[in-house]
């Protein structure tokens, strides 16, 4: 009897987590379709989305480090083919998306 019980015990906890791990996927999805969407609608573009996704996420991992919003912009500058307003742009959209906590710092 204890055994059926942990076997069920078992499969509840693996159903949530399958549960919350796709609630989370389906979030992030909808995090990166509204984050492809706005840099596309301002002339933003990658080789891939997902090479869009990983420089949003570059930006904030620039930022968790310590770098300041402009400097980062800057680096954008001068990796890419966008002027200072679509990188400013890009950096913005990035912190909304994937970084909000370094939305209110200068």
């Amino acid at each position: 009897m204890r055994s059926s019980r942990t076997r069920a015990l078992v499969l509840v906890v693996a159903l949530v987590g399958l549960t919350e791990l796709a609630t989370a996927t389906a979030h992030a999805d909808a995090v990166d379709d509204a984050f492809l969407n706005a840099v596309r609608s301002h002339g933003i573009n990658f080789a891939s989305p997902q090479a869009a996704i990983m420089a949003g996420h570059q930006v904030c991992n620039a930022l968790d480090s310590g770098r300041q919003k402009s400097d980062v912009a800057g680096d954008v500058v001068a990796s890419s083919s966008l002027d200072g307003y679509r990188a400013g742009y890009f950096v913005g959209v990035s912190i909304a998306a994937y970084c909000p906590r370094h939305h209110s710092q200068a």
